[in-house]
């Protein structure tokens, strides 16, 4: 099952206060439709009825079906090189 860094867990819960997402709503992860192996983010009020459902602490990501199996083995952390708002990696998990 995909798990976050503690700075992964601080900007999902930063980004979905500062959206405004209602409680029980999180970040969502889906594979890109126009680009198999890609990913989109987007932040929403609540899971999709099959979504996979990772907490950590106040954060919330939804991972959708199938996806949830490319992310099986996978951590979700912040991308230090990011300039424009937090940026997301997946690394292998340890």
């Amino acid at each position: 099952m995909l798990t976050l860094t503690d700075n992964a867990r601080d900007a999902v819960q930063d980004l979905t206060t500062r959206a405004g997402v209602p409680d029980g709503g999180g970040l969502r992860i889906a594979e890109s439709a126009p680009q198999s192996g890609d990913f989109e983010l987007a932040l929403v009020p609540n899971p999709q009825p099959d979504d996979t459902v990772v907490e950590s602490g106040d954060a919330r990501v939804f991972v959708e079906p199938t996806t949830s199996i490319a992310l099986a083995n996978l951590t979700l952390d912040t991308d230090p090189r990011a300039t424009e708002g937090p940026g997301f990696v997946l690394t292998p998990q340890a």
